[in-house]
């Protein structure tokens, strides 16, 4: 088994991180390699680090069983598109704030390394997009998250026209549209008052942001369907970004295309906590404050 670790090297005691969990592998006798953009940090290895072995980033992701991201939910997406070839497992260590992709916890490595080491945890595949522009026939997009399409620097709204399947589905005015998956369902969408959808379901949902009409709300769609918006705009660029990392500016009128992609990615999770425990934890899902507050007050 060989392990890929790519951590973001902005993180303030990333090194201490990396280098308690270099250790753990070592104890296990698991192989492992480190992403070369560490070697920016240099200065700060110690022993262990600096008789590592480096690789880039998708090439980690390509030579690895499983590819471990320290970091936020951004390291654990950014990670996840490079692993979009390779295909490998990925795992996200939490050194952000949320830490819904990245689920497993910084202060539990030697837990976290006995579990890969016996290969207790659970996969799970989740599904992702792709799309194509009328204005970049020879460029694919990718997103694990959402695909957004918003009106940039223009300042005021801009028109969408939707069909789904060659079936018309409406014409509106707003700031943009969020193309999300089930996993993005807990991200920018959610903001706009898109759905949670539990990862298990193959589905694609569509969310206007700020739409000029209170009957333009969020759409569920099969994953099996094919979207196709058109946008217009008085401005010079429409903008178009995969998962709120790789950002794209089309001459308007254009035509963009989103469908499943053939390309999942492979999760690992902790056996100890499952979907909905996470969103009741670190999204506060369904909390009732009256019943809390009753608690701590000592009431039924």
């Amino acid at each position: 088994m060989r392990v890929g670790i790519i951590p973001n090297i902005n993180k303030e005691n990333v090194i201490e991180v990396i280098t308690l969990l270099i250790s753990k592998l070592q104890e296990s006798k698991i192989n492992y390699v480190l992403s070369s953009h560490l070697l920016e940090k240099k200065d700060d290895f110690n022993k262990i680090i600096s008789n590592s072995d480096f690789a880039g980033d998708e090439e980690i992701c390509n030579m690895s069983d499983i590819v471990v991201s320290i970091g936020g939910d951004g390291t654990m997406l950014n990670t996840a598109y490079d692993a979009r070839n390779g295909n490998p497992l990925l795992a996200g260590l939490n050194f952000g704030k949320l830490g819904f992709l990245a689920e497993f916890e910084v202060g539990h490595i030697e837990e976290f390394v006995m579990d890969i080491k016996n290969k207790n945890f659970i996969i799970e595949e989740r599904m992702t997009l792709g799309a194509v522009c009328s204005e970049a026939p020879g460029k694919a997009l990718y997103c694990i998250n959402d695909l957004v399409i918003d009106k940039g620097g223009w300042p005021k709204m801009i028109e969408m026209t939707i069909k789904v399947d060659d079936d018309y589905v409406s014409t509106f005015s707003a700031d943009g549209i969020i193309i999300a998956t089930p996993t993005g369902s807990t991200g920018y969408s959610l903001s706009t008052g898109g759905p949670i959808v539990s990862p298990k379901a193959d589905a694609i949902t569509l969310s206007p942001i700020s739409p000029h009409t209170l009957t333009m709300r969020p759409l569920v769609l099969s994953s099996i369907q094919r979207i196709i918006i058109d946008v217009n705009s008085p401005h010079s660029s429409v903008q178009v970004n995969s998962d709120g990392q790789r950002v794209h500016y089309f001459k308007p009128p254009m035509r963009i295309e989103i469908f499943k992609s053939d390309k999942p990615i492979r999760l690992i999770h902790t056996r100890k906590t499952n979907y909905f425990e996470i969103l009741r934890k670190k999204l506060f899902w369904g909390l009732d404050v009256r019943n809390n507050s009753l608690k701590e007050k000592g009431g039924n």
